[in-house]
């Protein structure tokens, strides 16, 4: 395993959509790993491929934030969102590729996602509160679509330029 550089906005690969995954190898399971170990260093409770430069259509998550519970790192290979609630929440989201940046973001506050695992099986699960609004985030990655593109023009233009002044601090580093 191996803690892979995350990409910070603006960075077009960011803006992309992801491919696909045909075929699950050996250079998935090492992809999910290093995600995974990237995640949990950041820290961070999801982390799409895109995020780390590689356009393939795979996001980890894991939203047990009590130490005294047990982790649930999640692999979720091609994931699609199949059903979603009516009713919508709101949630302070942030992004590890727009770091110490944080905006309220509606979304469903359900959703049911279909995906396939490591196991090369498809999985099915319904998620609710912090899990839905994750793997909505994460799936969003895969779509090329960040959380301050749900925001105003003006905020995000803002958030964009202190990222973009966070690249030039740290290329100087």
């Amino acid at each position: 395993m191996a803690i892979r550089p995350i990409l910070i906005h603006p960075d077009p690969r960011l803006k992309k959509p992801a491919a696909d995954v045909d075929t699950i190898d050996d250079g998935i399971r090492t992809l999910a790993a290093d995600m995974l170990a990237t995640m949990y260093d950041a820290p961070g409770i999801g982390l799409a491929a895109p995020q780390i430069g590689v356009m393939q259509r795979v996001l980890v998550m894991d939203c047990v934030k009590d130490p005294e519970t047990n982790p649930r790192p999640m692999v979720l290979i091609n994931p699609q969102v199949i059903a979603e609630s009516e009713d919508r929440n709101v949630y302070e989201e942030g992004c590890l590729s727009i770091p110490e940046q944080y905006a309220d973001v509606e979304r469903p506050s359900e959703v049911t996602v279909r995906w396939l695992g490591l196991d090369g099986e498809t999985h099915e699960e319904h998620f609710t509160g912090l899990w839905a609004t994750c793997v909505q985030h994460e799936i969003d990655h895969l779509d090329g679509v960040l959380f301050i593109d749900y925001l105003k023009p003006l905020k995000r233009q803002m958030i964009t330029r202190k990222m973009q002044k966070l690249k030039r601090e740290r290329a100087r580093a």
